[in-house]
């Protein structure tokens, strides 16, 4: 028996895969041949809600189909997953036999009907060995050529999970750089809105100086307050970093994360769009907005994460 696999020249470590983030988006390819014919799986996945299992196969592996999923499910826990099998059997399993016995019977039974009906014609040879049970196909040792495919299938599901692997290993990278940016933007606004107080109340004593009015120091004092406690963003920074930090904890887990990303991703966008709103300055608004798109880029391969 001869194996190739495909689309994984990398040796498999399971033990630093179990601790990988992965992608829902996949492919591999793995090929069996032997003296039965030869047998070429394709396993391709997609993004998914949960996990969907479907199975195009030959008649002789149908019956296979529940160890197929069971087969999948051990490696795979998120992802809409198609499993194909094409079959080529050898040559000696594609001859045609002949069952004399059942040919010698419908050959005797012919002679008796043109003996009892006058002018009845014989069948030609291609009748006679279409007739049900004359032809018999040399079929395969199906019990062997299902080992063989379950062996090989094995092969074809680690290859898609390295993909997966891999693939996850790159979002996870793209990701935790992405937070890194998110963070110190938001430790960027942390630092502005002190500085951000003291131009509002110097504008507005410039102001009153242009008008030449004389404000009470304590009404003045007490707007300020009233202003600072509209562009108070502290929380929201603070909110920030800590879904940081809950992203980088979530990347270091070895169960699935796509759905506890997302709802991060939602915590994300709700924090970034507060900053924006309640900015009164143009440097802060410009860091919400290269927030948010930080946060969009970080959304859309979330989606790809099982």
């Amino acid at each position: 028996m001869r194996y190739f696999a495909g689309h994984c020249t990398m040796p498999r470590d399971a033990t630093a895969l179990s601790s990988m983030i992965r992608s829902m988006t996949g492919f591999a390819r793995r090929e069996v041949s032997a003296d039965w014919g030869a047998l070429t799986w394709e396993i391709k996945s997609v993004n998914h809600r949960y996990l969907e299992v479907a199975t195009r196969l030959p008649e002789s592996l149908r019956a296979l189909e529940p160890k197929i999923r069971e087969a999948v499910a051990r490696r795979v826990a998120r992802g809409k997953v198609e499993v194909s099998a094409r079959l080529a059997l050898a040559t000696s399993h594609q001859a045609i036999a002949v069952d004399s016995e059942r040919l010698g019977a419908l050959s005797e039974a012919l002679d008796h009907v043109r003996s009892q009906v006058i002018d009845c014609r014989a069948p030609d040879a291609l009748a006679l060995l279409n007739f049900p049970g004359v032809q018999q196909q040399v079929e395969p040792d199906v019990q062997r050529l299902q080992a063989d495919a379950m062996t090989a299938l094995d092969g074809a599901v680690d290859a898609l999970a390295d993909m997966r692997a891999s693939e996850g290993q790159r979002l996870a990278e793209m990701l935790s750089n992405r937070a890194s940016a998110i963070a110190e933007h938001a430790r960027l606004v942390g630092d502005r809105i002190p500085e951000v107080r003291a131009e509002l109340a110097e504008k507005w004593r410039a102001r009153l100086a242009e008008l030449d009015l004389e404000a009470d120091p304590a009404r003045l004092e007490s707007e300020l307050v009233i202003a600072a406690q509209r562009m108070d963003v502290a929380e929201e920074v603070d909110r920030l970093q800590s879904h940081v930090a809950a992203l980088d904890e979530a990347l270091g887990r070895e169960e699935p994360v796509g759905r506890r990303l997302d709802f991060l991703m939602q915590e994300f966008n709700r924090e970034a769009n507060t900053i924006g709103s309640k900015s009164a300055d143009s440097q802060v608004s410009a860091a919400a907005v290269e927030m948010k798109v930080l946060i969009e880029q970080m959304r859309e391969q979330v989606q790809n994460i099982e």
